[in-house]
């Protein structure tokens, strides 16, 4: 279970082309960074033990010279009477003792350094160390090491290493090591064997870090190869995915388009039904009024005649397009009084109905300084009718005030027209806004009606689709205190 779930949470992440590159760039850089901390690392031990070696063999080499020197004074007994040729056979004996160990290339200096009376004394070769000892005096001491680096080392350590009988070395920055081991031939203190030893382990060193270059560089190259093929394939394989979902993409873009144009041509055919079926209602005023046409109120029918041709010429016009230019319906062109406009819907249209003259009536309040708007005439008649319409559809079993104000607010520069009933009122989960804060009344297909039509819901849907996408206007609903409801249309001028 734990396991479909991380593969799950894996899933949702989706890595692009680009992401790949970033994390193969970055893995070479890790690989990079760890050959050079690596190689840094390997210098390092290298040099330490390098440091290590010279040191343990420097010492090893003083002890063991020291030894063998203490071992030889004292299997001679330089007090008792020596013949010249012993003497010479001593002498050059002490000479290969301490010119031997200068033999080997890393050894630069060795002396014997002796104490005598609080001075220190270098002694390099045997001829002055058997004086000494037999003797007890200093022959032929070169004044020059009084300066020497060797004298001074001696110096400086000699009382602790007699404290604690070790064997001292030390190195300077020049890796150069001074080695100091004590002479005791007999158990008595002599002096010390001092050498200046700089022990060359370079070839060594390099042969280390040669060997290890070379196997890093193998596995950088193989590690780089490794994620070169890695890269490749993952970026194959992310280029066909991002192929099949360009296509993908596409194809459902061009469902949407499919379903977009389908439903714009179904809201179309609604529209043109509903823009239909009044216009049906007009071409019947139409009629009755030419029946009704005499010398006395030709003009009068003339001119409203005029008015409903121009409704019918206009919804004819709608019919062509689903989207008409916008000079169409607003512009500088048209100047419409929105009072006139009401006046010739009531009158002309809703009061012409004989057979709902007893059931509803009007209240008309106009205020003379509301200003023109600047929207074709027809355009506000689809706004208008629609809503008057509402209060009758909806009234219930009772006889309906329809009330229409208007109202200008000269501060704001605000336009505003109020069409209240005194009917049943609006459901209140009709008021409720959906997401878009659009209450539902003003959805498409929603009605309040009781009979079933697939082309009902469409009154309130296009007032409401005219007055914020075509007008620029608010278009509002809310139920009133008492009953009924109210429709307020705000117009910004």
């Amino acid at each position: 279970m734990e396991k479909k779930i991380l593969l799950g949470n894996i899933t949702r992440y989706k890595f692009e082309l680009k992401h790949l590159t970033v994390l193969f760039l970055i893995l070479l850089l890790f690989q990079f960074s760890l050959s050079i901390i690596q190689k840094s690392s390997i210098q390092e031990f290298v040099d330490n033990s390098k440091e290590w070696f010279q040191k343990n063999s420097t010492e090893n080499l003083a002890n063991l010279t020291a030894t063998s020197l203490e071992l030889f004074i004292e299997n001679i007994n330089v007090q008792q009477d020596i013949t010249p040729k012993a003497k010479r056979k001593i002498i050059d004996s002490f000479n290969i003792l301490i010119s031997q160990q200068l033999l080997l290339r890393s050894v630069e200096e060795l002396y014997v350094v002796i104490s005598k009376e609080d001075k220190s004394y270098i002694i390099d070769n045997g001829d002055q160390l058997y004086t000494y000892l037999k003797e007890d005096r200093i022959i032929n001491y070169n004044y020059m090491y009084e300066e020497s680096d060797v004298l001074k080392f001696y110096k400086s350590h000699i009382d602790k290493v007699q404290k604690s009988e070790i064997i001292y070395s030390e190195i300077n920055d020049h890796n150069t090591f001074y080695t100091l081991v004590m002479l005791v031939p007999h158990g008595e203190f002599l002096g010390a064997l001092v050498i200046k030893n700089k022990p060359d382990l370079g070839f060594i060193t390099a042969e280390i870090i040669t060997g290890y270059t070379q196997a890093a560089v193998i596995y950088s190259a193989l590690i780089i190869l490794g994620l070169m093929a890695m890269y490749y394939i993952s970026s194959y394989t992310v280029r066909e995915r991002d192929e099949a979902q360009s296509l993908l993409l596409v194809e459902h873009e061009n469902h949407l388009k499919e379903q977009i144009e389908h439903e714009k041509e179904s809201q179309f055919t609604k529209r043109i039904y509903h823009a239909h079926h009044k216009a049906e209602k007009i071409i019947g005023f139409m009629r009755e009024d030419l029946r009704i046409l005499a010398e006395q109120n030709i003009e009068e029918i003339k001119a409203r005649i005029n008015k409903y041709a121009n409704f019918v010429s206009r919804v004819i016009y709608d019919m062509k397009s689903y989207d008409p230019p916008v000079h169409t319906y607003r512009g500088p062109l048209f100047s419409t009084n929105m009072n006139e406009v009401i006046v010739f819907l009531v009158d002309n249209l809703f009061r012409r109905i004989s057979s709902n003259s007893e059931i509803f009536k009007f209240e008309m309040n106009f205020d003379d300084r509301l200003p023109p708007v600047q929207i074709n005439e027809f355009i506000v008649w689809e706004v208008i009718e629609p809503i008057i319409q509402n209060s009758f559809d909806h009234r219930g079993d009772k006889d309906v005030t329809v009330s229409i104000k208007t109202e200008y607010i000269e501060e704001e520069n605000i336009s505003h027209i109020i069409i209240s009933d005194n009917g049943t009122g609006i459901a209140k989960e009709l008021l409720e806004p959906d997401e878009n804060n659009v209450k539902k009344i003003f959805l498409e297909n929603i009605t309040t009606k009781k009979t079933s039509n697939k082309n009902s819901g469409y009154g309130c849907f296009i007032a409401y689709q005219i007055t914020k996408y075509r007008c620029g206007w608010h278009l509002d609903v809310k139920n009133n205190e008492d009953s009924g409801c109210s429709f307020i249309i705000t117009i910004k001028n």
